[in-house]
């Protein structure tokens, strides 16, 4: 029995081949752009710059900067919310620049019949 494929899919052995060459390269392009997100630091601020926080691309804090004008012992409520929002941001940060970066390389890849691959990972 024999298979009917929609038109551009298929195609024998070197398609195949093809295609998962790309597969290859898109897997090692994509190794090698993690690694290199790994590497980013990314400093982030809140509070109007009261707390800076700066965080590398495996999402560990790596300094916590916090305004001595701030730091209100009858107010420590604002400081923690201030604090958890910058963290957030940090991490948010981290987090978009990762995916916008995977979804170049994923779209970048076109496979017979499947223009891209957005949001794979």
């Amino acid at each position: 029995m024999r298979a009917n494929y929609p038109k551009g899919m298929g195609g024998g052995p070197q398609n195949m081949a093809a295609m998962l060459q790309q597969a290859q390269k898109m897997q090692e392009d994509m190794a090698k752009a993690q690694a290199e997100l790994e590497e980013r630091e990314y400093e982030v601020s809140a509070g109007g710059g009261a707390v800076n926080v700066k965080i590398n691309g495996k999402k560990q804090i790596l300094a916590l900067n916090i305004a001595p004008e701030i730091v209100d012992p009858d107010d420590i409520e604002t400081l923690s919310d201030i604090l958890v929002a910058a963290m957030n941001e940090a991490i948010k940060r981290v987090e978009d620049t990762s995916a916008a970066e995977m979804e170049k390389i994923t779209s970048a890849m076109n496979l017979p019949g499947m223009p891209g691959m957005p949001g794979l990972f």
